[in-house]
């Protein structure tokens, strides 16, 4: 006797559905699932899905994240589909699978609708067209006088490498150690960090990958690597204990999945790899929240500090933050509260059409070492377009505290071509200008990469007078070539050039061996070869107007700062 003899199912407007009835019509229909069963089932499955899609894809539990609105609709939207599957309804229209599923899930339905409801309600609310005060109130910055602020760094202290050089640098010393470089590979992204009053990168190291996992995750990563900024010397630190909590890891390890599972209704901003005074590696996860609407004015409020080595972890708020601590607030999160700042702060509708007084940060960045701390610096330019910098501004990492500095003058892309002008025979690469106080003149500062990223050579420009510029094979010799550019352009007298202390001088004194001469820049650069050695000292017209008089015989003494090159910039010749 065949059960289904004489049955059929039709649709909710009475035609019968496609593949519906006898096994002879059609196909054989399935049975539905008792109403009870598959509600249990659904719910089991949707739970399991939650689990699966929580430890893949990490959801803040936090009315302010985004990703909560969409894994709600995304769980019901499973919980529905089964509901549809156990109860074995087929149609042959959307509105009836909707009118199903709406009588035989309502709850999730109405979920559905209210999530979306919430979420477009607080976009609403966050629009700038209505919070453009409060967007623009988000950074609070104070006018500041650049010479005064920002000291003038030490010759031997400036750095000299930006993030890729460094990173080539890291690569070369982890391929001289056969024990790590067939296991790990050097992280991509170095930090910048002050380590010591010294200004550093430190990069992590990323197992090479999962059987090399399988091979060293009982006992961590053993070692992380920090580059000299200024001296360029790369260091491998090994651990006595491995770094056990990356994001190379797998499983409950991973950093980002130790960090949700650890806090899970923390919205976090990113994760930066930082070590203390004591070299210990730390994991700083910067926390943010939304202080407009529901997702607008991205803000952050503290950060959690996790040790590499063994997981422990606490959060601090923005102001309890360790002060070894150098990044908190992450250089986009500035740029961006800079640019709401400088678009809003005379209301939205001039930031369209009247534009006055609206500016915005430039493409790029760099940062400044002060105060044991970490400022992010960029120019900041007029909404126009124009390639010119009105000013630049210093946000300090770990406090917020921010400072606009007037000064019109080059933009940091126009500064660099111009140095990459003043050596276009090399067709050397300039790296994004770090910011000096070179005899109290904003400067523009880089490096000059070739073809395989190395430093060939340094680059200064003044920012007003983006013409100034002066290169050199070394530091010294670079700032050298600029004082006597500032005083040869009177930007700076000869007495404001830059000095080195006394006690930080070398001194040797001998007979003039050779004696040449070379017009750089458009200032007389003398080189002078004394009869002991092989260096070769320099000093300009402009600071050492006796030298048109030297000669070859005459006894000298020659006091300059020490250097490595063969081309020595002299502090001082006298005769």
């Amino acid at each position: 006797m065949n059960f289904w003899a004489g049955t059929q199912h039709v649709n909710y407007d009475g035609t019968p559905i496609r593949g519906s009835g006898t096994p002879g019509k059609g196909g054989r229909a399935r049975k539905p699932m008792d109403r009870t069963k598959r509600t249990i089932l659904s719910v089991v499955i949707t739970l399991v899905f939650a689990l699966v899609h929580f430890y893949f894809s990490l959801p803040a539990l936090n009315v302010h994240a985004g990703d909560l609105y969409f894994s709600i609709i995304l769980l019901c939207v499973v919980f529905c589909a089964c509901e549809l599957i156990f109860s074995a309804f087929r149609d042959d229209s959307v509105k009836g699978y909707a009118k199903h599923t709406f009588q035989h899930a309502r709850i999730p339905v109405i979920l559905v609708a209210l999530t979306l409801l919430v979420s477009i309600i607080g976009t609403v609310v966050g629009w700038r067209v209505f919070r453009s005060k409060d967007y623009a109130s988000l950074l609070s910055v104070q006018d500041g006088d650049f010479a005064a602020e920002v000291s003038e760094i030490s010759f031997d202290q400036i750095p000299m490498l930006d993030g890729a050089s460094a990173n080539v640098l890291a690569n070369r010393k982890l391929g001289e150690l056969s024990d790590l470089v067939s296991q790990f590979e050097v992280n991509e992204v170095s930090y910048q960090i002050n380590y010591c009053n010294a200004p550093v990168r430190v990069t992590y190291l990323n197992y090479g990958d999962f059987f090399k996992w399988l091979n060293n995750h009982a006992s961590g990563i053993p070692a992380y690597i920090v580059v000299d900024m200024v001296s360029q010397e790369v260091t491998v630190n090994r651990l006595e204990q491995g770094i056990r909590y990356s994001p190379s890891e797998y499983f409950f390890r991973n950093i980002n999945r130790y960090l949700r599972f650890h806090y899970p209704t923390l919205i976090f901003d990113d994760v930066n790899f930082e070590i203390d005074d004591e070299g210990r590696p730390w994991w700083v996860a910067s926390v943010i929240t939304k202080r407009i609407g529901l997702f607008g004015g991205p803000d952050c409020i503290g950060a959690v500090l996790v040790n590499a080595v063994t997981g422990e972890s606490a959060y601090y708020a923005s102001a309890d933050v360790p002060t070894w601590v150098d990044r908190v607030y992450t250089a986009e999160l500035l740029i961006q509260q800079y640019d709401f700042h400088g678009l809003y702060k005379n209301g939205f509708f001039n930031s369209l059409f009247g534009q006055k007084d609206c500016t915005v940060t430039t493409d790029g960045y760099n940062y400044i070492a002060q105060d044991d701390d970490v400022w992010m610096y960029t120019g900041i330019t007029s909404v126009g377009g124009d390639e010119s910098n009105v000013g630049f501004i210093l946000v300090n990492q770990r406090t917020k505290e921010a400072h606009y500095y007037a000064c019109a003058g080059a933009e940091e892309f126009s500064a660099m071509n111009s140095a990459q002008g003043a050596v276009q025979q090399y067709s050397y690469a300039a790296t994004f200008p770090l910011l000096l106080n070179i005899s109290s003149q904003p400067t523009y500062f880089m490096a000059l990469k070739d073809a395989s990223s190395l430093v060939k050579m340094y680059a200064m420009v003044n920012v007003q007078q983006y013409q100034i510029v002066a290169t050199g094979y070394n530091v010294s010799e670079c700032l050298a070539n600029y004082e006597s550019l500032l005083v040869k352009n009177r930007v700076i007298s000869a007495e404001q050039g830059i000095v080195v202390p006394a006690a930080d001088l070398t001194e040797v004194t001998g007979r003039i061996a050779d004696i040449r001469s070379a017009v750089i820049a458009g200032d007389t650069v003398y080189y002078l070869r004394l009869d002991e050695g092989d260096a070769w000292y320099t000093v300009t017209a402009a600071a050492c107007p006796e030298a048109v008089i030297f000669d070859v015989g005459d006894r000298v003494t020659v006091r300059f700062a020490p250097s490595d090159g063969a081309i020595i910039p002299a502090q001082e010749v006298v005769r």
